[in-house]
């Protein structure tokens, strides 16, 4: 990534910035893209304090980024995008981080809502995590987003909140375990097939990602769809979530093409 930096750098210095970007956009579509892409969006406050930001700004840029993230996955042909907004353990920071968190996600559903976005280019809206653990008008907001998006299916736009991987297997299972003990599941019939049918991701074309992309130079999953990520291709980027650019987009979906898949064979 260091080297990738320096170069960045230095094509920025000699204008040509954008003729890479153009390059390297036409190599990958050239190849076959991911049909699902998981992102972790991590490094939010970091951005903001590295660039003298008050921390509520960094979520705020975040937010504007997964705007022009489902933007290039629609450019790109990508079917179904994942991102991890908040996970379970993130519910556990100050009353006054998760306030502004909170009014950044509701500010954010509301636009979705409103400006026919996903009308226009037809994209489903998913909410994936234990819904009665953020505030009210959240739940409601997710909710109104996936009845007035069930018809479509251009792009899956899966928004994982309150969410842990542990945590939706555990889920799973006792909702499976439940299926069991009233007879509507015989036990010597659960296999993979059957386990994913109870999780979140379920009702996916593509349940299981095939790229996984982490920002801001952590290396780990932090729990983000724990089962569904076993045959995913990682990359881990060491940039800031609101700094990340299409450029970065296109590099990781080109790390993903020159990669061989060889799923355990």
């Amino acid at each position: 990534m260091k080297v990738e930096g320096f170069l960045d750098s230095l094509l920025k210095d000699i204008g040509v910035y954008g003729l890479y970007t153009w390059r390297l956009s036409d190599e990958v579509k050239g190849l076959p893209r991911p049909r699902h892409i998981g992102v972790i969006l991590d490094g939010n406050r970091r951005w903001a304090a590295a660039n003298e930001y008050p921390k509520w700004m960094g979520y705020s840029f975040g937010a504007d980024k997964v705007e022009s993230l489902m933007t290039w996955c629609l450019e790109y042909d990508v079917k179904a995008l994942t991102i991890y907004a908040l996970s379970t353990e993130n519910l556990t920071r100050s009353k006054e981080e998760l306030d502004v968190i909170f009014r950044v996600i509701s500010e954010r559903l509301e636009k979705l809502l409103t400006d026919g976005s996903i009308q226009k280019h037809s994209v489903r809206v998913k909410g994936l995590g234990d819904l009665s653990l953020v505030p009210p008008e959240i739940k409601e907001k997710i909710l109104e987003l996936e009845r007035v998006s069930a018809a479509y299916g251009s792009l899956y736009l899966n928004i994982a909140i309150a969410y842990g991987g542990r945590m939706e297997i555990v889920d799973a299972v006792k909702r499976l375990a439940r299926d069991v003990e009233r007879g509507a599941v015989a036990p010597s019939s659960i296999d993979e097939k059957t386990f994913s049918n109870y999780l979140f991701t379920s009702e996916l074309p593509d349940p299981d990602p095939d790229l996984i992309i982490r920002t801001s130079g952590e290396v780990r999953l932090s729990g983000f769809l724990l089962w569904q990520s076993a045959y995913s291709e990682l990359v881990f980027m060491d940039v800031y979530w609101p700094g990340f650019r299409k450029l970065d987009f296109l590099r990781a979906i080109r790390t993903y093409q020159r990669r061989q898949r060889r799923f355990g064979r």
